[in-house]
């Protein structure tokens, strides 16, 4: 649901009885105006103006081929804003044949502008009425770290208003990502091989910045949504503030070296980009067909197999264009009911950020061998290293939002510095502590804690002063120091029957073997804990 309404931060409410759980009762949400449709109209709105005005200038100068690329990028945006307007609000089963005309001459958001703008003032002026009609929501929300499950009633009007906000939600990103960044690419790229920058593509080139900021935010935000569907979710000034400055400093960088790879080699840029963005187009659909799963068929309950094919290949190139630019924060499963993979997917984000890194520095270091001096009066190793480094700060503003500022963080199995430090590797899962006793359980903690420092201080001491066994041939004391250590470590570590086992597939020296008398009593403390644990699982302790 939209944040058109909102619900107190903590219902104070007494919980009411369920068959299944207890929910608490939340107060009548409070509906708020819609300043993102306003801005997602302006910016839609701004960019077409810009646009159409700069492909009047190219036909004036007869500059031919930059009319043509800026009326395309501008004419297949704006198509496909129509086309998801119509979508969401289902206006094909409907008889409004004034709003599918505005549709037809690409002024669909201005008329759906306008219904959500009346839709407000309707509910503005009926505040404090109660509507005939209603329905329950329920969500999920953390409260001082516990789990709540709150329900409230949402009117007929403030769910329909938030079904608005939810299409220009959608409408930002296919502008964003499909319109926007083509057309500041482009314009940035006739701007670097012109030497000039005038008045009406300055405005066009901050239009599109100033949207694929924005829907690159509302991106991270759909993401958090989708992802945790069951769960109320609240993003502060300063979750929206870091999102921000991540997301402006990652496109900039990006679309800035792609820019100055594309001047450096022009017609020979192409087919690199070409194939960079083929691969993300078709990598779900390899994905899915690797897996042998179906395809959905619970999108919409009228289409057709055609139309939900026509609706995945539309999702697959949004996902392309995003991930071409910037990190999309979802992973497309095509064979998944929901679409995506619901995920926290930190390896998917460390390939993509780890991949991007070296794509960038392969063609900052083209354009910084390779480029043209006449086409900047600046320095092309200062210019390459501020890219670089606005890239890699965007990196940190990233890992900056999931460690401390994502909304849901404590849900998290595994947070940015674990995945960094790979402790999730060689860490037990969540839910599979074994089921001991519990007074056992917490006893021998501290003994395996106690047990391995004194193990590892004994292996240290050894090491720092080795010495050859007395009988040549022998081993040195230090490898069988760590030889009882690794047999030590899989005793304490291991699960249950197991670690009898791996105890014995790895071969321990003998103690009469062990020249040093610490080895000796090492092996004794071994075979002593040993004996302990096997009377343990036996039941004789």
């Amino acid at each position: 649901m939209d944040r058109v309404y909102e619900i107190p931060e903590e219902p104070s409410l007494d919980p009411i009885s369920s068959l299944e759980e207890n929910v608490i009762r939340g107060a009548n949400p409070r509906f708020t105006f819609p300043f993102g449709i306003l801005f997602s109209t302006f910016l839609y709105c701004g960019e077409a103006a810009s646009a159409l005005y700069m492909v009047r200038i190219y036909r004036k100068n007869s500059e031919t081929y930059w009319m043509a690329y800026t009326f395309s990028f501008f004419m297949f945006s704006s198509i496909m804003v129509q086309l998801t307007l119509i979508f969401v609000h289902r206006d094909l089963a409907k008889d409004k044949p004034l709003s599918l005309f505005m549709h037809l001459i690409l002024l669909g958001p201005v008329i759906r502008c306008l219904e959500a703008m009346i839709k407000y003032l309707t509910l503005w002026k009926k505040e404090g009425q109660e509507e005939p009609y209603v329905s329950l929501t329920r969500k999920k929300m953390l409260i001082n770290g516990e789990e709540v499950l709150i329900e409230w009633e949402v009117g007929h009007s403030i769910r329909t208003l938030a079904m608005h906000r939810n299409a220009y939600k959608r409408m930002s990103q296919i502008q964003a990502f499909l319109g926007s960044v083509p057309q500041l690419t482009y314009q940035l790229y006739v701007t670097l091989i012109s030497a000039e920058v005038p008045l009406g593509r300055a405005v066009l080139m901050v239009f599109s910045l100033i949207s694929v900021t924005y829907g690159a935010t509302l991106c991270n935000m759909l993401a958090i949504q989708i992802k945790y569907d069951e769960y109320k979710i609240r993003l502060g000034p300063l979750e929206v503030l870091c999102i921000t400055i991540w997301r402006t400093l990652e496109i900039t960088s990006r679309l800035m070296i792609l820019v100055l790879f594309s001047a450096t080699l022009k017609l020979k840029a192409v087919p690199f980009l070409l194939l960079n963005f083929l691969i993300i187009l078709f990598e779900p659909w390899v994905k899915f067909w690797r897996s042998g799963g179906q395809m959905p068929n619970n999108i919409e309950k009228n289409f057709s197999r055609v139309g939900t094919l026509v609706v995945l290949i539309s999702i697959t190139v949004l996902y392309a264009g995003i991930n071409f630019s910037c990190w999309s924060a979802l992973q497309l499963k095509l064979a998944d009911r929901d679409l995506v993979d619901k995920g926290q997917n930190w390896g998917h984000m460390g390939l993509h950020y780890s991949v991007r890194l070296v794509e960038n520095v392969i063609m900052v270091l083209v354009f910084k061998f390779f480029g043209v001096k006449v086409l900047l009066n600046y320095c092309h190793s200062l210019i390459a290293l501020q890219l670089i480094i606005a890239y890699l700060i965007s990196i940190g503003f990233m890992l900056l939002f999931f460690q401390y500022l994502h909304p849901l963080r404590s849900l998290f199995t595994h947070n940015v510095v674990d995945y960094l430090h790979c402790v999730c590797c060689h860490r037990h899962p969540r839910g599979r502590v074994e089921d001991l006793e519990p007074s056992v359980d917490a006893e021998t903690r501290g003994e395996r804690s106690w047990d391995i420092n004194f193990m590892l201080f004994g292996v240290g001491t050894v090491a720092n002063t080795p010495r050859q066994s007395e009988s040549r041939g022998r081993k040195p004391d230090v490898i069988k120091a760590l030889s009882v250590l690794v047999s030590a470590h899989r005793i304490l570590f291991s699960n249950k029957e197991r670690m009898f086992i791996n105890l014995l597939l790895i071969p321990t020296p003998p103690a009469d073997e062990c020249s040093s008398p610490f080895l000796k009593y090492l092996h004794i403390y071994v075979s002593y804990k040993l004996g302990i644990l096997m009377g343990m699982s036996a039941g004789y302790f």
